[in-house]
Order: structure tokens, then C-alpha cells, then sequence
């Protein structure tokens, strides 16, 4: 007896966010988001690298190559936004949706490469005597702080929707981190006159870059190896749907993420005698779409005897 069903209610997004809406709405407004975002990096990127040049300062070059991959990052999430919109075809039947798990992939992977580039340069900077001009760069890094604040602000609605915005406001994050240890190093330079405190701000830089992109990493690669979502526990799960009326059992029950914001169920219940399976179904559908958000699920209904499912009786 092999029964489906298919929730395609509107839960809560990935990560808390407020109800899912129109998918075509939210995706516009991300890339709307992205797109304001985008512009305002581009900008003051050449501003901090023109400033890094003239004034000497490592952590404000530092800066500008993080700012660099803001702009190529911001500029995937765009794109990648627009692509997932794209409807399921025959060969791909989720559709273009784990586009953006690929862009948030590759937002991580491009935050380790600069951290590296970032450590590899201060490397060779310790122990020579490299002239910064402090109040120079500490106005820059001003502006490149203000420029960073504004862009969080812009993404900061779709963080919690959306992995591939997540990833995006976390590269802006922690350039404005970089910002401000920019600025430390020039009030240290400016007013004391320590030239070291440069190369010590971009290590601290490539540190707290490194520190954002893990977690980034961590929860890309669990959506690629189909693993729970981090705000579901699996057990909770599954103990709820045996404990609801007519159900004798529940078996071969997985959970995952398609893409930023919908997740996916499928499994076996097992039914008591003389409960309808249509009637079952929609109690269990229900159930997961009201208490988790769950609001995609194949489920197979089984009856007692059914050999499958391991609880036959004698």
C-alpha cells in the first residue's frame, strides 16, 4: 500500500525566517538587496585600493582585495538568485534551486583564499620597516566601515531566508571587521607611531575571515550531503508523528535541504487497523507542516502487516 502526499504550504524559511510568501517576491527582493549591495562595494573597493597604494598600508590592501571578493561574491549571488528561479525540467526535477547552496559554496572557498593571500603578505612584511601614513589610512578605512554597515544593513532582511544572501552578508561582515581593525592600525600609527601594528591588523584580518567562513562551510556541506537541517532534530520528529493518533510506527525517515528555505521529508508510517489512509496522511502532513515547517513530505503509509516495514505480527 503505497501511498504519497505532497505539502506545498508556506512555512517558515531555513533558519527562522519570517513566512515564505511568494518565492518569485523573495528571490527580487534578495537580488534587489544584492544588486544595492554590489554597487556600493564596487565603488569604495577602488577608493581602498587607490588608498592602500598611496599610503602604504597593508591591512588597507588587506581590505580591498576582501572588498574585491565582496564584489565577485555579491555578483554570484545575483546571478545565482536569478538562475534559481528557473523552472524544474525533466532532467533536473528540483529545478535550479541548490544554485544558490553552490554560491554560498563558493562565497567560503573564496573567503579562505584571501585569508591565505592575506597571511602569505604579512609574512613577508614582518621585520622590515615598511612607512604607513596613518591618518591617510585611517580616514579610508573610516569610509570603508561606513560603506560595509550600510550594505548589512541592506542584507541583513534576507540573511535568515536565504543561504546563498547568509553567505553574502557574512563576506560583508567580516570585511567591516576588516574595517575596523584597519582603523585600529592607523589610530596606532597616527598617534604612536607603531608601523607594526599594520602587519599585525591584516593577520588579525585573515583570522576573523577564516573564523566567518567556517560555519558558512560547515553548513553548505551539510546541505550537499543532504544532512537534517541545524533547526531540526530528526528524533523530535519522528517521535511526534508516532505519537499521533492512529499511527503504530515509523520507519526509513529522512530530512534535507533542497535549497535556502525548503526542506524536504520522506517516510514510512505505519497505520493501525481501520484508520484511512487518506485521512492519515493529511493528519501527518498537517502535523509537519504546522509544528516544523516541513511543508514538502512523501509519505508511505503501511498497514501492520505490511513485510517491510519489520513489525509483523506472529
Amino acid at each position: 500500500m503505497h501511498n504519497h502526499a505532497h505539502g506545498h504550504a508556506h512555512g517558515r524559511a531555513h533558519g527562522g525566517g519570517e513566512p515564505g510568501g511568494d518565492p518569485a517576491k523573495n528571490a527580487a527582493s534578495n537580488q534587489r538587496r544584492l544588486l544595492i549591495a554590489l554597487g556600493l562595494s564596487a565603488t569604495y573597493m577602488v577608493a581602498e585600493a587607490i588608498g592602500g597604494w598611496l599610503t602604504g598600508s597593508l591591512a588597507l590592501l588587506a581590505d580591498a582585495g576582501h572588498m574585491l571578493s565582496d564584489v565577485f561574491a555579491l555578483a554570484m549571488s545575483a546571478v545565482a538568485v536569478h538562475i534559481a528561479l528557473r523552472p524544474p525540467t525533466p532532467k533536473r526535477t528540483y529545478g535550479y534551486q541548490r544554485t544558490e547552496v553552490l554560491a554560498a559554496l563558493g562565497h567560503g572557498v573564496l573567503l579562505v583564499c584571501i585569508s591565505i593571500y592575506i597571511f602569505m603578505e604579512a609574512f613577508e612584511r614582518m621585520g622590515q620597516a615598511v612607512e604607513v601614513a596613518g591618518a591617510p589610512m585611517l580616514a579610508v578605512a573610516s569610509g570603508g566601515l561606513v560603506i560595509n554597515v550600510i550594505s548589512l544593513a541592506i542584507l541583513h532582511a534576507g540573511r535568515n531566508e536565504n543561504l546563498n544572501v547568509r553567505g553574502a552578508w557574512l563576506h560583508v561582515a567580516s570585511d567591516a571587521l576588516g574595517s575596523v581593525g584597519a582603523i585600529a592600525a592607523g589610530l596606532a600609527i597616527w598617534a604612536f607611531g607603531w608601523m607594526w601594528a599594520d602587519t599585525l591588523a591584516s593577520v588579525l584580518i585573515g583570522i576573523m575571515v577564516i573564523y566567518s567562513s567556517f560555519s558558512l562551510l560547515q553548513e553548505v556541506v551539510g546541505v550537499l550531503m543532504e544532512g537534517v537541517p541545524a533547526h531540526i532534530d530528526a528524533e523530535e520528529v519522528r517521535d511526534s508523528i508516532a505519537e499521533l493518533r492512529g499511527v503504530v510506527g515509523v520507519h526509513d525517515l529522512h530530512i534535507w535541504t533542497v535549497g535556502s528555505g525548503m526542506v524536504s521529508l520522506s517516510g514510512h508510517v505505519v497505520a493501525k487497523d481501520g484508520f484511512g489512509d487518506e485521512d492519515l496522511l493529511r493528519v501527518v502532513t498537517e502535523h509537519l507542516e504546522r509544528r516544523f515547517g516541513i511543508d514538502h513530505s512523501t509519505i508511505q503509509i503501511e498497514p501492520v502487516d505490511f513485510e517491510e516495514n519489520g513489525v509483523c505480527p506472529e
